[in-house]
C-alpha cells in the first residue's frame, strides 16, 4: 500500500508539473499575434500575391550546415530519437558508449558540444569559393535546442554546449562574404518526434524503467507531454494549442531576431493562423528594408501551400519530373544529416550531375556539409568541396542567373521515369555520362551541359534542324574553359561539335550556343 501511495503521488506530482508547463507556457505565449506592418496579412488570401524574388532565381546553389548538439556524438541524424529507440543501431551505440538512457539521456550529451574549431569566417569563405549565393544555418532541430541565444528556452547553445550565439554567428559570416542567410526550423514536429523520451526497454534486465525523458525537471526539453508517447504520423494531428503557441513565439524570436532572408520548415507550412503569421511577419520585416517589396523566402515541403504564391516549394533529397513554372529548391546533403563517422560521401560527381538536372528545371540546389563536433570539415568534405569549386570555376557562367529553355534535357536519362512525389527519390540516380545533355537559358544564349566527356564528338539531338521543339539556327558555339574556336555541323540528327584533347573540367563540360 505505501509503494502504491508514492507511486501514485509521483504520478500526481508529474501531472502536475507538466500541466502547470502547459500553462505556463500559454499564459506567456498567448499574445495577439504581431505582425510587422507591411504588403502582407497572415491570410492565404494575402499570402497568395508573394512572388519568389529574382535573386532567389538567379542564386541557384545554396550551402547549408545541418550542424547541433546531435553533432557531438557524430552518429548520424535523428540521434536524440533513435537513441530511446530500443534495438535501433544509436541505441546500442549509446548504451554501449554513455549507458542506460534512463541514467544518460540526451540532456547529458548536449556538454560533448563544444564547437572548439568553429570558425564561421573561414568556412564561408570556402562555400562562397564553392559557388553559394546562400547559406543556411540550423535554427532548430526536433530537439528542442535553439541554434540561438533564445528568449523562450534555456535549451540553447548560448547558454549550453559552446556557450556562442550559432545564428548570430553564422549570419555574421554570410553578412561579411555577401550571402544571403537563411534558417531552418524543424521545431514545429518535437513534440511528437521526441516523446521517444517518454518511453522504457521493453525487454531486458532495464525493462519497465522509465527514461528520462519522464523526468518533469526536463520537461522544457522532451515537451510537456511527459507521460506520453506518440507514434509518429507526419502531421498536426493531436498537437495542443500550448505547444502551437510555444511554436509560434519561438520561431518570432528567430525571425525578429536575426532577420533572415530564407525560412525554412521541415514540413508543411504549420499551425494554420501561427504558420502564416511567422511568413507574414517575414516578409514584411523583409520589405521594410527594400522599400516595401519584400526580397524574403519561405520554403514548405507541402505543394498546396505554395501552388498560389505564399512560398517555394522545396523538395527533400528529390527532383522533380519536369521544368516547374515556378521557382522550387531541393535540399540534399552530402552524406548524412548529422555528422556520421565513417560514411561515404557524394562525389563531386554526383553532386554537379544533381545541380545542372536541378536548375535546367527551374530549381535551386540547397546542399548540406555536415559539420562534425568540432565545427570544422573534415578532409573528404574538403575533398568533395573543392571538386565543386574547380567545377564551377569554369562552369558556373550556365548556372547563375539562368532560365529553363523549351525542354530540360537530352539522352537516356531524361527517359527515366520518376517518382511522380519527387521526394527522396535521388536514391534512384544513376550518374549521367555523355550522352546526357541538360539545358538553361539567358538571354539569346543557350548553355548545353554534356555531363561527360564524348571521346571525339558531342551530339546533342535536341539541337538538331529537324528536333522538337527548335531552337533555330545556329551562329556559334563555344566551350567554356576552352579558348580555342571550335568545329561544329548542325544537322538534322543533331549538332555535333569536334572536341578538343582536353577537357576543360572533370564532370561535365558546357557549351555555349547562341543563335537565331
Amino acid at each position: 500500500m505505501h509503494r502504491m501511495n508514492i507511486t501514485r503521488r509521483a504520478a500526481l506530482e508529474l501531472l502536475a508539473a507538466t500541466s502547470a508547463l502547459a500553462r505556463g507556457r500559454a499564459d506567456s505565449d498567448t499574445k495577439q499575434l504581431k505582425i510587422t506592418p507591411g504588403p502582407f496579412q497572415a491570410t492565404r488570401e494575402s499570402l497568395a500575391a508573394y512572388e519568389p524574388p529574382e535573386w532567389y532565381r538567379d542564386a541557384k546553389f545554396g550551402i547549408w550546415a545541418h550542424w547541433g548538439p546531435q553533432s557531438a556524438i557524430e552518429d548520424g541524424d535523428w540521434y536524440a530519437r533513435n537513441m530511446y529507440m530500443q534495438g535501433s543501431p544509436q541505441y546500442e551505440y549509446h548504451v554501449k558508449t554513455y549507458g542506460h538512457p534512463s541514467k544518460f539521456g540526451y540532456k547529458d550529451t548536449i556538454p560533448a558540444w563544444k564547437a572548439e574549431k568553429f570558425d564561421p569566417e573561414y568556412l564561408m569563405g570556402l562555400y562562397k569559393k564553392a559557388g553559394a549565393k546562400y547559406f543556411f544555418s540550423m535554427g532548430v532541430h526536433h530537439d528542442n535546442f535553439d541554434m540561438w541565444n533564445s528568449k523562450h528556452t534555456r535549451w540553447n547553445a548560448a547558454n549550453m554546449g559552446p556557450k556562442k550565439d550559432i545564428v548570430g554567428m553564422w549570419k555574421k559570416a554570410a553578412t561579411n562574404h555577401g550571402l544571403k542567410f537563411g534558417v531552418s526550423e524543424h521545431l514545429w514536429i518535437t513534440y511528437k518526434w521526441f516523446t521517444t523520451s517518454h518511453g522504457s526497454d521493453k525487454t531486458g534486465p532495464l525493462a519497465g524503467k522509465p527514461y528520462d525523458g519522464t523526468n518533469p525537471k526536463f520537461s522544457d526539453l522532451y515537451t510537456n507531454d511527459s507521460h506520453v508517447y506518440w507514434k509518429l504520423p507526419w502531421n498536426e494531428d493531436g498537437i495542443p494549442e500550448a505547444w502551437r503557441q510555444h511554436w509560434y513565439a519561438r520561431i518570432s524570436d528567430l525571425v525578429n531576431s536575426y532577420e533572415p532572408d530564407i525560412l525554412y520548415t521541415d514540413g508543411a507550412l504549420p499551425f494554420e493562423e501561427y504558420g502564416m503569421s511567422v511568413v507574414a511577419n517575414l516578409y514584411n520585416l523583409n520589405a521594410k528594408k527594400h522599400g516595401g517589396k519584400t526580397q524574403a523566402v519561405y520554403n514548405s515541403k507541402r505543394r498546396e501551400d505554395c501552388a498560389n504564391g505564399t512560398c517555394v516549394l522545396d523538395v527533400e533529397r528529390g527532383v522533380v519530373d519536369k521544368i516547374w513554372p515556378t521557382a522550387w529548391q531541393t535540399d540534399t546533403c552530402i552524406g548524412d544529416w548529422h555528422y556520421k563517422r565513417g560514411i561515404q560521401y557524394k562525389s563531386p560527381k554526383t553532386v554537379v550531375d544533381m545541380l545542372v538536372d536541378i536548375v535546367s528545371r527551374n530549381g535551386n540546389l540547397l546542399l548540406n556539409f555536415p559539420l562534425p563536433s568540432s565545427g570544422m570539415l573534415d578532409p573528404d568534405e574538403l575533398s568533395v568541396l573543392s571538386g565543386i569549386t574547380k567545377w564551377m570555376a569554369v562552369n558556373s557562367e550556365g548556372i547563375y542567373s539562368t532560365r529553363p529553355w523549351k525542354i530540360y534535357g537530352d539522352g537516356p536519362s531524361t527517359k527515366v521515369v520518376k517518382d511522380p512525389k519527387s521526394s527522396f527519390n535521388e536514391k534512384g540516380r544513376k550518374a549521367m555520362t555523355a550522352e546526357d545533355v541538360r539545358f538553361t537559358t539567358k538571354g539569346n544564349t543557350l548553355y548545353a551541359f554534356v555531363m561527360g566527356w564524348p571521346e571525339k564528338q558531342a551530339v546533342i539531338p535536341a539541337l538538331g534542324t529537324n528536333a522538337s521543339p527548335q531552337f533555330g539556327k545556329i551562329e556559334h558555339v563555344a566551350l567554356l574553359g576552352h579558348h580555342a574556336n571550335l568545329k561544329w555541323t548542325q544537322a538534322a540528327d543533331g549538332l555535333k561539335i569536334e572536341l578538343p584533347q582536353q577537357a576543360p573540367s572533370d564532370y561535365g563540360v558546357t557549351f555555349k550556343i547562341v543563335g537565331a
